[in-house]
């Protein structure tokens, strides 16, 4: 079927909607009319707390009436159609999945994680209200140098975040930030007074999406790159340092570092890990 063609059953399909809100709109109003009567009839037999329901239901109905009747006025039908389009648009962009918006051209995500290193051991030595103050400055800071990377936090517990970025980029300028912040003289003064030090690990790859959480063996993977790293430490798969590579070439804003391999649990075989530094 052509575009126009496609258009002209929307119109029409529009136009009928437009057709039916009117006819609810006065049906509506005829049981709101009716409500209303209804419960003035019967004001002296209805118990007490049961009328303010009632009134509460019936003008309801003669609000919703009254603002479909008051769009048509105002906007006539043209409006109407207009008004539904832009409506259908937003309700389309919005039911894609948080991963098609996220993700790049060939549907790559670059997932981080991050935790604060020894955090159980920080808590019992603070205590839960000073911990509380802790955390809250930490997730301040965190969230400041995600946003303004353009990153997506997927969930977070405790002291812990997974977050994902369209690219590897923008996810490793995001975790150096939080680590020059987290050094930074000018830090909320909790962190100031208790410094906590933060490990953070980043995998590239696909991922799948159910219910606004993420899962997938690259997924994990970010996640056991994270474990392994040491607190104020950047540490990145080889998959993802070979996507850098290959995207910018030598003209890496950061230095990449080698590590010894290292296995990660629930994955087989040694992996190569690469510590970045500004």
């Amino acid at each position: 079927m052509s575009a126009s063609a496609w258009v002209a059953v929307l119109l029409g399909v529009l136009l009928v909607g437009t057709a039916i809100a009117l006819l609810d709109a006065t049906r509506r109003l005829r049981e709101a009319r009716d409500e209303l009567e209804r419960v003035r009839d019967q004001a002296t037999s209805v118990a007490v707390e049961e009328r303010p329901r009632a009134v509460q239901a019936a003008g309801a109905a003669m609000r919703t009436a009254m603002e479909t009747v008051t769009r048509l006025r105002e906007q006539g039908v043209r409006g109407m159609l207009v008004s539904s389009i832009e409506d259908l648009t937003a309700w389309a962009l919005e039911d894609r999945t948080e991963i098609v918006r996220v993700a790049d051209e060939d549907g790559n995500v670059t997932i981080m994680f991050s935790d604060i290193e020894g955090s159980t051991a920080l808590n019992d030595e603070l205590g839960d209200e000073v911990w509380l103050k802790v955390l809250q400055a930490h997730d301040k800071l965190l969230s400041r140098c995600f946003d303004q990377h353009r990153g997506h936090i997927v969930k977070s517990a405790g002291d812990g975040y997974m977050v994902v970025f369209s690219t590897p980029q923008l996810g490793i300028a995001a975790a150096l930030d939080v680590q020059r912040a987290l050094e930074r003289e000018r830090v909320p003064r909790a962190l100031r007074q208790h410094p906590v030090r933060v490990r953070i690990g980043l995998h590239t790859g696909r991922a799948v999406e159910r219910d606004g959480d993420w899962f997938g063996r690259n997924v994990a993977m970010a996640a056991r790159v994270a474990n392994t790293a040491e607190g104020g430490e950047v540490l990145v798969s080889t998959e993802l340092a070979a996507r850098l590579k290959e995207d910018v070439g030598d003209d890496l804003a950061w230095t990449l570092q080698q590590t010894e391999p290292v296995t990660l649990k629930g994955l087989p075989g040694e992996h190569t890990l690469w510590q970045v530094s500004a």
